[in-house]
């Protein structure tokens, strides 16, 4: 067995997603957490507030940022995923990654995805809390690069990794409108239990929000490349825990024919170990609790319709910082996310 070599720090370490992280990181063969910080939890054993990790979590405790201040602010390499809230993060990475870190970091709030200052202030209404760190995040999505950044990476939101991917083999082929249905489970929205994800609300029933205004869509064109694509975004809330199934309605363009789209997913894809499309429509089960992303292409008459399925916890966010980190450790990036999962939940 490979030695566990990797300092490893999770910030935000009580929410969903950072609980996804510690699943994936007591599987992995080369990161140690050393630290899981929390603010509100500190002091809490980590398998009181997840119990699916007792066990692996043996005795970790929440501990607060002090504690991982002299882990972080080393000579010594180690990996921190931030799982901290959108609009907290920038100010608490500003605080932690001072002068001297060699500290790796993939973070998950919507802090830098957005490449300038003026651009979070038109999507999020307020100024950046930390516009000189900006330039130093790449958010991109790690099937989609075949390079890898240096140090800090953002990744993008989940709805945006569903849709991003099902899409980008189109630019080019399509005309430049695209309409889109997403649903997402109750996990997308956080721990902190309100209406929206209250059991007897939401169970057996589905709507829609923020139709065509949702935060996601600049996020969308960015990394697809173009300013110029008409995205109309229509996110629901779905009646389960955890899943997104995305349905992209498109035209392509004039002379573009099945067997061009299937050979553009195909040339895109070919490297992924996690991305896979075909003619056959995807399920939301089977993608649930893994990193793959499954897409399902129908075409008829000029008109194309792509499904995108992904998991909105791993796909859509842990799995996908774990395996850029992966990656920025130089690591093959599929450890720690190729095993098996529920086919039955």
């Amino acid at each position: 067995m490979v030695k566990k070599t990797i300092p490893t720090v999770v910030l935000g370490g009580s929410g969903y997603v950072a609980g996804e992280i510690l699943r994936i990181l007591m599987n992995h063969p080369h990161f140690r957490i050393d630290s899981v910080v929390s603010s509100s939890q500190c002091g809490t054993r980590v398998d009181e507030i997840f119990p699916h990790l007792t066990g692996p979590a043996g005795d970790l405790l929440f501990e607060p940022t002090e504690q991982a201040l002299p882990l972080i602010q080393g000579k010594r390499q180690v990996a921190v995923f931030s799982a901290l809230p959108h609009g907290e993060t920038a100010l608490i990475l500003q605080r932690l990654l001072g002068s001297g870190t060699e500290a790796k970091v993939v973070d998950m709030s919507a802090d830098f995805r957005y490449r300038t200052p003026d651009a979070y202030a038109a999507v999020y209404g307020k100024p950046h809390p930390a516009p000189d760190m900006i330039p130093q995040f790449d958010c991109v999505l790690p099937d989609l690069s075949s390079a890898t950044p240096e140090r800090f990476l953002s990744h993008p939101g989940c709805f945006t990794t569903g849709v991003v991917l099902g899409l980008a083999p189109l630019m080019g082929l399509i005309e430049p409108q695209v309409s889109v249905s997403a649903i997402t489970g109750s996990t997308g929205a956080g721990q902190q239990p309100g209406a929206g994800t209250h059991h007897p609300h939401r169970q057996s029933s589905m709507w829609a929000y923020q139709p065509l205004t949702h935060r996601h869509v600049p996020e969308m064109k960015t990394l697809l490349g173009t300013e110029d694509l008409d995205i109309a975004f229509v996110p629901h809330s779905g009646p389960f825990a955890r899943g997104i199934h995305a349905t992209m309605f498109a035209r392509l363009k004039p002379g573009v024919d099945e067997a061009q789209v299937q050979a553009a997913y195909d040339d895109l894809y070919a490297t992924s170990p996690f991305v896979k499309a075909s003619s056959r429509m995807p399920t939301v089960k089977e993608i649930v609790g893994s990193n793959r992303c499954h897409i399902g292409l129908a075409v008829s008459g000029g008109q194309i319709v792509v499904t995108s399925v992904i998991d909105n916890l791993v796909k859509g966010a842990a799995g996908g910082a774990v395996q850029w980190m992966n990656r920025l450790f130089a690591l093959d990036q599929t450890e720690g996310l190729t095993h098996a999962v529920h086919g039955w939940i």
